[in-house]
């Protein structure tokens, strides 16, 4: 049939809610993310401290295994506070070799491709845009951090002989609130160094830089100067501080550095995140010749 033969109108079907459009996104992003065998390989190696750790625990509230492999002392080591925070440090690190690898391929392909006047003209905004690939990122981060090292505090509370969790409810809101501060750190980061990096691997390592650049040159200007202040620039260390007291678990000595200072620092990089993404995501792109 000729193009002028057609009768052209208006599409008249059901619309998708507006709160629900960045979901669409959402699900398309994962299933983007989750597409690559690197993705699964890293979500595989994401379970291995949790796989050593549930053994701890069955190890420490199991006298007949303690026998059967020949632990002299009545107990090996302790369940408390210090032990879930090695699982917290464990399982954010290793969340952030997964934002490294998932959070480029959730934008740095819209970009390369043109993809986001085509994207943006259907009825969803950049907030929605952008709360689809956050939720994408935010989504598989949780299953490598706060979800494990809960699943890992109810299975103490269950094996304990005593009312053990109902002692320590404070380590489970720790665990909690210590994990989500940090993924979201991770995804807007990873989403904005991604939205300035067209290239995925490139991203992927600038993510890492980002990280671990500023905390070498916060350590050099602790040691110069003499200040605790220069830690401000450690991610690393001001998180460790940060999980400790959400813990209340020991200290690092000679990086006390005051809680608000590190949350005001947080959410400084947060909003400056917030604040590359409003200048990239946009639906055009304006070429200086």
């Amino acid at each position: 049939m000729p193009v002028y033969r057609h009768i052209y109108r208006p599409y008249s079907g059901r619309l998708t809610p507006a709160w629900s459009r960045s979901l669409v996104l959402t699900r398309y992003g994962l299933a983007e993310a989750w597409s690559s065998k690197i993705t699964i390989a890293l979500f595989t190696l994401c379970f291995l401290p949790v796989i050593v750790s549930l053994f701890g625990i069955y190890l420490v509230n199991n006298p007949l295994a303690r026998v059967l492999l020949g632990a002299q002392r009545p107990q090996v080591f302790t369940i408390d506070a210090e032990f879930f925070l090695h699982d917290l440090q464990a399982q954010s690190w290793l969340a952030l070799a997964l934002a490294s690898w998932v959070a480029p391929r959730l934008i740095t392909f819209d970009l390369a491709d043109n993809a986001l006047p085509i994207l943006l003209s259907h009825p969803i905004s950049r907030f929605t845009y952008l709360l689809g690939k956050f939720l994408a990122l935010f989504a598989s981060l949780s299953v490598v951090t706060w979800i494990p090292c809960l699943l890992l505090f109810a299975y103490q509370g269950y094996s304990s002989p005593g009312a053990w969790a109902s002692a320590h409810l404070g380590i489970a809101g720790g665990l909690f609130l210590g994990a989500v501060l940090w993924i979201t750190l991770l995804s807007l980061l990873g989403l904005a160094l991604s939205s300035w990096v067209k290239l995925r691997v490139v991203a992927t390592g600038v993510i890492f830089a980002a990280v671990f650049v500023p905390a070498g040159v916060g350590a050099v200007v602790s040691a110069v100067l003499r200040t605790r202040w220069g830690f401000l620039l450690n991610v690393p260390v001001m998180m460790t501080l940060l999980w400790q007291r959400l813990l209340d678990a020991p200290g690092i000595s000679g990086a006390d550095l005051p809680t608000g200072a590190i949350l005001l620092t947080l959410l400084l990089v947060c909003c400056v995140c917030l604040g590359v993404l409003n200048a990239r995501i946009r639906a055009r792109e304006v070429v200086h010749g």
